[in-house]
């Protein structure tokens, strides 16, 4: 126990009603690290405005000027980067009493973050975190599916399921996959265009659905298939989803590039063997101390069950062929059951063809 007069002296160490505000501090710390009021309002989703009246509201409860305003963004002053240091500490400090304070919780409850990319999300973990979600009825599972990478570092999200090489070396980062990506076309596109025969007959004669979204190394992509031409008159359509994107190829717009596993979905998609294939390795990403909280742990573990490659084939490293997945895939139940709901919902109404039988032939 400290004595009267030694809690007296930390009381009178801070000036009543100006304590350090968290809220106003995670603002300062946010603004600082993106170097703009613009650009950290775009990421928090608030008005620059409104920042910056937060910011002025710790500088007057401090009566100092942590930061000058310029047209190209801000700079600390020196009292500034003190600040930085010493809120830095407070973030984690924050975390950590989170990690203890969960620590402390008897049973699995509260609420989970994870981050994946848009296509991963929807397609693949959405439906399987149903039945997590169900295991475990006393966590809010909150998914956020966009292509931009969440910082776990700064708690954005509890973990993080990324296709980019994850490059803060304070993470822990683990490969829990790897996705397969070649072309596909639908038999509604086959019916007009013809069946592409192989890369030339494709950039000479056909058009392409592009993907250009962070993550999916589109230019990467398209340079290597495209050899040069420009897009305008060979791209049909430009999209920034995963959902877009698919349903584009599957209402006939062009070619398109997909994870192999898409045929899955139901869709009567056929895929092109013209030796034109993608891999992007699938990492997770999390906080060194997350694994400390009971319910993170057990969703980052039932995250890397669910991009087993043992399990789920066209999760492992080496390149199965769409055709054989089922065969490939040890469950009794039939592949099609994986995505059952999302096929039940939005199966577009394509009747197969085939495209010799455009002619009139077998």
């Amino acid at each position: 126990m400290h004595s009267p007069e030694r809690r007296g002296a930390h009381l009178r160490a801070h000036t009543p009603g100006r304590m350090a505000n968290w809220d106003l501090v995670r603002i300062f710390l946010e603004v600082a690290r993106i170097g703009s009021f613009r650009a950290a309002a775009e990421q928090l989703n608030m008005s620059a405005n409104f920042l910056s009246k937060r910011i002025s509201l710790l500088e007057r409860a401090y009566k100092t000027t942590l930061m000058t305003r310029h047209v190209d963004g801000i700079r600390l002053t020196r009292e500034g980067l003190l600040v930085l240091e010493a809120a830095k500490r407070m973030e984690e400090a924050s975390f950590g009493l989170d990690c203890t304070l969960n620590q402390a919780t008897p049973s699995l409850s509260g609420e989970v973050r994870i981050a994946v990319t848009e296509g991963l999300g929807t397609f693949w973990l959405a439906p399987r975190l149903v039945e997590f979600q169900r295991a475990y009825p006393g966590l809010l599972v909150d998914l956020k599916c966009e292509m931009r990478e969440a910082d776990v570092m700064r708690l954005e999200a509890d973990l993080a399921v990324q296709l980019e090489h994850p490059d803060q070396p304070d993470l822990k980062r683990i490969k829990i996959g790897r996705l397969h990506i070649m072309p596909f076309v639908s038999p509604s596109y086959v019916e007009v265009y013809g069946m592409p025969k192989n890369a030339d007959d494709i950039r000479q004669n056909h058009r392409v659905v592009l993907q250009d979204a962070e993550q999916t190394k589109a230019k990467e992509m398209y340079e290597k298939y495209a050899a040069g031409r420009e897009q305008v008159g060979f791209v049909a359509m430009r999209n920034n989803v995963s959902t877009a994107h698919l349903w584009s190829i599957a209402k006939g717009a062009g070619i398109g590039w997909l994870p192999t596993y898409v045929p899955a979905l139901g869709d009567p998609l056929i895929p092109l063997d013209i030796g034109v294939q993608f891999q992007l390795d699938i990492w997770l990403t999390y906080h060194p101390d997350a694994k400390k909280i009971a319910r993170v742990r057990q969703l980052i573990d039932w995250t890397v069950q669910s991009f087993d490659g043992r399990k789920y084939p066209w999760f492992s490293d080496e390149f199965v062929h769409p055709k054989d997945l089922q065969k490939a895939y040890k469950e009794a139940e039939p592949l099609v059951n994986l995505f059952a709901g999302f096929k039940k919902v939005s199966r577009p109404k394509i009747v197969p063809i085939y495209p010799n039988r455009a002619n009139g032939t077998d």
